[in-house]
């Protein structure tokens, strides 16, 4: 082997690390843009998109002071005061992982634990900076509905 023909495959095999971490950044810069699209999804879903008239559940389902999160709709009801029922969505607005719980007067995610309020949704802890959207609801009788 002469002289070019090693540095020819050095040569290679660095093009061949600098692809592969070139494709490492580029998928993990995709993975970070997930959260920007998510809460655009999140406010095109609010203002009109699909599920309109769905039943939810019942607002016995929904404790006051808590809430309860209907994963399939990706909707989160909670009820503030005793009749006061609000909807957000279920979608951290940091990432857009699902929310999975409620207490202690906050919805939170399971991802980076993100906390948001019962109440209006504002963020109680970060990560997530963006409350969350809020949902439009129909309560008649004990159903609760989308709007």
């Amino acid at each position: 082997m002469t002289g070019t023909e090693g540095t020819s495959r050095t040569a290679s095999r660095r093009h061949v690390v600098a692809a592969a971490g070139a494709v490492c950044f580029a998928a993990a810069l995709t993975a970070c843009g997930a959260g920007g699209d998510t809460e655009e999804q999140g406010a095109a879903t609010e203002s009109g998109g699909g599920g309109g008239g769905a039943t939810l559940g019942s607002t016995a389902d929904v404790p006051v002071g808590g809430g309860k999160v209907f994963a399939a709709q990706k909707v989160v009801v909670t009820q503030p005061t005793k009749g006061d029922f609000r909807a957000f969505s279920a979608v951290c607005t940091h990432q857009g992982s699902l929310l999975n719980e409620v207490s202690g007067g906050t919805v939170g995610c399971p991802l980076h634990h993100s906390r948001f309020d019962v109440a209006d949704g504002s963020v109680k802890e970060g990560p997530a900076t963006k409350p969350l959207p809020k949902k439009e609801i129909k309560v008649e009788g004990d159903s609760i509905k989308l709007a």
